[in-house]
């Protein structure tokens, strides 16, 4: 098996802005694995907030074996980017060796669209205004808050898109005093679930205090061994590929967390239509889809995923899978 690893960028429609900082692109890596006639590819987004970086990820693919499987892969590496991009890329080799769907192979129904949140980027209560009014008519809009002046802002956002529904998500910016006072008025203003309010290892508040509306873990869930530490405290799991390192291990964290009573809701780093691909087919039935990175992207790749009413489709052969 052939592995090879270049980093790409993708020059964004505007500046994204969360509560650990802002960007004006997409720095990925792309990884090809080829074998017998056939090359797959995938994608994934290193995180400075797991201590990953473009050198050290590439690093980490670069010394995999080249006699390697997908199956196999899962003890080589740990959850994360680099595995991420690997698996995905085999799973695509694997449909291309046999001539078939991902979903055939992984014996799941062909996926539909799915409806997704459009994420509104953290900046001040006018600039929040103008864009939700400017995404009024998206069914989905999720709020980039986590800061100690944020009331102002959800004011804002719900006026200019008084019919939205409504998610937010904190970054782990707050504490769990400043969450306990916001709570209240989530709920006055319809907000629909809350990600991550507070910081990850630094939550067991959450099973003391009201949950008044739908908690999501984001970082403090990334694959399976991380459910036990959310008992109590988490009504669903933010299941995203960097973080489980694939869609292998994704599908058994989705199996798992919905047999132990979690909602599902499935995110992105923000990527291209490729690292957003094998996630469509993770999100068939989600109570929450957040798969809007191509859609922040001024750039994307060829033959990038379909975004319509419907929501977001399945990728065509010619992407992934």
């Amino acid at each position: 098996m052939q592995i090879s690893v270049t980093p790409e960028s993708f020059r964004l429609k505007e500046a994204f802005t969360i509560s650990r900082g802002s960007r004006t692109e997409a720095r990925v890596l792309t990884v090809r694995v080829a074998s017998g006639g056939a090359t797959g590819w995938g994608e994934c987004v290193p995180y400075a907030r797991y201590g990953e970086s473009l050198e050290s990820v590439s690093a980490q693919i670069g010394a995999l074996p080249r006699s390697l499987t997908r199956h196999g892969l899962q003890d080589l590496l740990p959850p994360g980017a680099a595995r991420n991009a690997v698996d995905c890329a085999l799973w695509d080799w694997e449909a291309k060796t046999a001539r078939a769907r991902v979903w055939d192979l992984a014996r799941l129904p062909a996926p539909g669209p799915e409806i997704t949140a459009f994420t509104l980027s953290l900046d001040t209560p006018e600039n929040m205004r103008a864009a939700a009014a400017r995404n009024a008519h998206r069914p989905l809009l999720k709020i980039k808050l986590g800061t100690d002046a944020d009331m102002p802002r959800l004011e804002a956002v719900r006026a200019g898109a008084p019919k939205a529904r409504i998610i937010v998500d904190a970054n782990e910016g707050w504490t769990a005093e400043v969450y306990a006072d916001l709570a209240p008025h989530l709920v006055r203003l319809g907000v629909a679930l809350v990600e991550q309010p507070l910081p990850a290892g630094q939550d067991d508040m959450l099973a003391e205090i009201a949950r008044p509306l739908p908690v999501c873990a984001d970082e403090s869930c990334h694959d399976r061994a991380s459910l036990p530490g959310l008992k109590g405290k988490y009504d669903l799991v933010n299941i995203k590929l960097d973080k489980t390192g694939g869609l292998t291990e994704a599908l058994a964290l989705k199996k798992q967390a919905l047999a132990e009573g979690y909602g599902i809701m499935v995110g992105c780093m923000v990527g291209s239509s490729l690292a957003m691909a094998p996630a469509v087919l993770l999100a068939q039935g989600a109570a929450v889809t957040d798969l809007d990175g191509p859609l922040l992207l001024a750039e994307d790749r060829p033959e990038p995923l379909c975004f319509d009413e419907a929501g977001v489709h399945a990728p065509a052969a010619a992407l992934w899978g």
